[in-house]
């Protein structure tokens, strides 16, 4: 499994947990929502400033959402 696949996996699971929309999750982490699609679609592999926002929104660290070692 990729690296881009194992985010998409682990963005996708995160936001289904707390029951977020991906227009809630984009909202929150300050991205566009056809872009946050496109990343859980893995069309795009996140850029470091996006998966920073991400992490920072799910409240998970940015290592852990593209090693599969979440935490929490």
């Amino acid at each position: 499994m990729t690296s881009k696949e194992i985010f998409a996996r682990n963005l996708r699971a995160l936001r289904l947990a707390r029951g977020w929309s991906q227009e809630e999750l984009a909202h929150l982490a300050g991205l566009d929502r056809t872009y946050f699609s496109s990343l859980e679609r893995q069309k795009y592999a996140p850029t470091l400033d996006a998966l920073d926002k991400l992490a920072g929104a799910l409240e998970a660290s940015p290592s852990a959402m593209i090693s599969g070692q979440l935490q929490g």
